[in-house]
């Protein structure tokens, strides 16, 4: 396999490594967003311990100064000085007003004297200004309430902050890029005990067993059952495949056997009477083989997994039947035998495949035809029942099968001892697959005028019954043709 290939293919490691990187790079954006907010937070407090303490200060060197008011130079030189941004101060007097610094800073309300520094916001030339104020007694007037100011920008907080942030940024990139990698060495590592699953079908040249096993990881064992259940299905296939060859060399041995036989005869003989029945032979021979072919693909098609999942149309069971009588009508007139059509003229709705239904019918009729004899009456009938459904039945009036016979009935290539009419045994086989396909229940028992009678009962579609009525119609035969015409006589 080229590169090419190899990179087009999917690749479950770099597919878990990208799912986990899109949340990795979400949660690195908000604790970036996290850690801003804390640092900025603890820097306010850090900044505002400081300028309370630098207030108290301030407080402290004015009181020491001259009385006039004036704060000494070593105090002007403590506030004003700031590296990372600009300080201001005020101090006020309330009888004598501004003493020194910033008119534009102070506070409306000053604090009680004595009370604990107050810190508040304070908006000067459209920056905010975070600022501190104290107030106490004048050292030269006790009367005198001085309120004492500092205030200071918000930059050097920011900075701080921000420091903070790119210290953290680095240290959580690469604690993530670590899990990614840890991620990345644990997925190649796990992966390794799918190598047992591996080994084991490599191992497999033709076995269709199934793959499932204890040491299968919980995570893939929806793929090896699938792959079983696909195996089954092959199975079955298979199966299906050896049963047909099988059944084909027995059902077809004889007839060639027979075929090569009355060839030779013709071939060996100028006789015409011989060559004439030879053929005749051939004819018989060639018919049986093609009916047993027949059959055996019928068979084999009903019995396919495939066919498992028939179609599910609404198939009106009446019209087949009456279809399925007119088709074999021209047999029974050769063998002698009165085929009819007994139910109603309203349609039987079932649900199923009409293809199949019609070679189940046409099953059960050349079964009848067959085994019957000449001189009897084989009748299908067709009833609606709301409440059980939609029963098919083929009747005749023939010899029938004996009680320990019909529990064999439907198995393949099983043929009533001392049967004289030649057959395949796979007629009622075909009958029961599709019957069970179709969920319809098959019962074989004795018809009221002695022969053989076929039952078959389909559930009822959702769509609900039709009712049944009575009447009968016979095949009979005319000079121009043959017809299906109504009688009365009862069945």
């Amino acid at each position: 396999m080229n590169d090419d290939a190899r990179r087009r293919r999917p690749n479950l490691r770099r597919r878990l490594l990208l799912i986990l990187l899109l949340p990795m790079l979400l949660l690195l954006i908000v604790d970036a967003v996290v850690t801003y907010v804390v640092a900025r937070n603890y820097a306010n407090r850090v900044h505002d311990s400081d300028l309370t303490d630098d207030v108290r200060a301030l407080a402290q060197m004015f009181q020491s100064g001259e009385a006039s008011g004036n704060v000494p130079e070593k105090a002007r030189f403590f506030v004003e000085h700031e590296s990372d941004g600009r300080s201001y101060y005020s101090i006020r007097s309330s009888r004598h007003g501004l003493l020194d610094g910033d008119g534009h800073i102070g506070r409306p309300l000053p604090p009680l004297p004595d009370a604990p520094p107050e810190l508040y916001d304070w908006q000067l030339a459209g920056r905010t200004l975070r600022a501190a104020s104290l107030s106490l007694r004048s050292p030269a007037d006790p009367a005198d309430i001085v309120t004492v100011t500092i205030a200071e920008t918000l930059r050097d907080r920011e900075h701080r902050a921000w420091q903070i942030l790119m210290l953290m940024i680095p240290l959580q990139a690469s604690l993530i890029a670590a899990a990614l990698s840890l991620v990345w060495y644990g997925v190649t590592r796990g992966l390794r005990i799918l190598q047992p699953l591996t080994r084991r079908l490599a191992l497999r040249e033709h076995e269709l067993e199934p793959i499932t096993g204890s040491d299968v990881p919980v995570e893939i064992l929806p793929l090896t059952r699938t792959i079983d259940g696909l195996f089954e299905r092959l199975r079955a296939v298979l199966s299906l495949q050896e049963r047909f060859i099988a059944d084909a060399a027995h059902q077809l041995r004889t007839p060639l056997a027979g075929l090569r036989l009355h060839v030779d005869r013709a071939r060996g003989s100028n006789d015409p009477a011989i060559v004439r029945d030879a053929l005749e032979h051939i004819d018989r021979l060639t018919r049986r083989t093609a009916r047993a072919s027949t059959q055996l693909l019928a068979l084999t098609r009903a019995q396919s997994p495939w066919q498992e999942r028939i179609s599910q149309a609404e198939v009106d069971l009446t019209r087949l039947a009456r279809h399925a009588v007119e088709l074999r009508v021209p047999d029974a007139l050769r063998a002698g035998i009165d085929l009819g059509y007994q139910g109603p003229d309203e349609p039987a709705i079932v649900h199923g495949d009409a293809a199949a239904l019609h070679e189940l019918l046409d099953n059960l009729i050349d079964n009848a035809l067959r085994y019957a004899g000449h001189g009897t009456r084989t009748t299908v009938s067709v009833a609606s029942d709301p409440a059980q459904g939609v029963s098919l039945q083929v009747a005749d009036s023939g010899p029938g099968v004996p009680a320990e016979a019909r529990e064999r009935l439907g198995e393949r290539f099983f043929r009533v001892p001392g049967t004289q009419t030649t057959g395949t045994g796979l007629g009622l086989a075909i009958v029961q697959t599709v019957a069970q396909q179709h969920g319809a229940q098959c019962a074989f028992d004795t018809a009221a005028e002695g022969g053989l009678r076929v039952s078959l009962l389909f559930p009822h579609p959702a769509s609900g019954s039709v009712p049944s009525s009575s009447g009968r119609e016979r095949a009979t035969s005319r000079a121009d043709g043959v017809r299906l015409q109504p009688s009365s006589v009862p069945h």
